[in-house]
């Protein structure tokens, strides 16, 4: 899926939303915990409760990873089972030396067919490239995250050439972006941090950013798409427990689809 096709899914249902399928096999509901496809299943009743209300889905490749072989065929099944008409991410945070990273690329936009992936820049353009070289592929760079430990690092006073102080990951998100494009480059920016949204616009005013930490994180939906929306919208703010994780009994996805129906009218209104 390509930049034009994600704003007219976006313009076209009035939502911006991205579930994040981050699916732990010990918090899925009991009744299907034993069953032995698990996590497909739960991942399938998931999509079909919540696809009319979200542009996007997120998975974390950790939570499949972590089963073993399979996991990694959980996550191939679900990557199919979502309908065509949603942009696909592979949340896998890698980033390497050039031809590791090209690996990479091909397994999560070759093999496994997502339509972006998030990297890691810390090593520098060698292990970010890979990435764009595929059209109608997006890197989705991580920029500025709502972890605690973001500021150990991301926050870091840094003087430029202009004796500038800057933060280190407004440094980080400026050069990146001298790499790719609006069509082939996002950021991952956490929601718990939306007041930087503001200069963050300044820097990167047209790509997309992929904001997590709305909901049981505590960020703001309304100070994200205050800070952080432009005039194409340029958002997928991703809810993952807050949706999958909305219940644990055997109507879960229609709490579901009840969560992520309130999500898409929030946005409907800030649209």
């Amino acid at each position: 899926m390509n930049r034009l096709q994600l704003i007219e899914q976006i313009q076209q249902k009035k939502t911006f939303l991205c579930v994040g399928l981050d699916t732990d096999i010990t918090k899925i509901p009991k009744h299907l915990q034993h069953h032995p496809d698990a996590v497909l299943r739960f991942n399938k009743a998931i999509i079909d409760a919540t696809k009319d209300y979200c542009v996007a889905y997120k998975i974390n490749t950790a939570f499949y990873e972590s089963l073993g072989l399979k996991g990694w065929e959980a996550m191939e099944q679900t990557l199919h089972y979502i309908p065509e008409s949603h942009f696909t991410i592979a949340d896998a945070k890698r980033g390497d030396i050039g031809n590791t990273s090209a690996q990479y690329a091909r397994t999560f936009f070759e093999t496994l067919p997502f339509d972006a992936v998030t990297v890691a820049p810390y090593m520098g353009e060698d292990s970010v490239r890979p990435f764009l070289e595929y059209e109608n592929k997006f890197a989705i760079v991580l920029g500025l995250t709502s972890n605690e430990g973001s500021h150990d690092f991301q926050k870091l006073m840094v003087i430029r050439n202009t004796d500038q102080e800057r933060y280190l990951y407004q440094t980080l998100i400026e050069k990146v972006a001298g790499w790719g494009t609006p069509d082939n480059l996002m950021f991952v920016v956490g929601a718990t941090r939306a007041s930087d949204l503001k200069d963050i616009r300044t820097i990167i005013p047209d790509n997309f950013l992929l904001v997590p930490g709305v909901g049981a994180q505590g960020g703001s939906l309304e100070e994200v798409a205050k800070y952080g929306m432009n005039k194409y919208c340029g958002l997928l703010v991703n809810a993952s427990r807050a949706v999958i994780y909305a219940s644990s009994g055997e109507g879960f996805a229609d709490d579901a689809a009840k969560a992520s129906m309130e999500y898409a009218e929030e946005m409907k209104g800030y649209l």
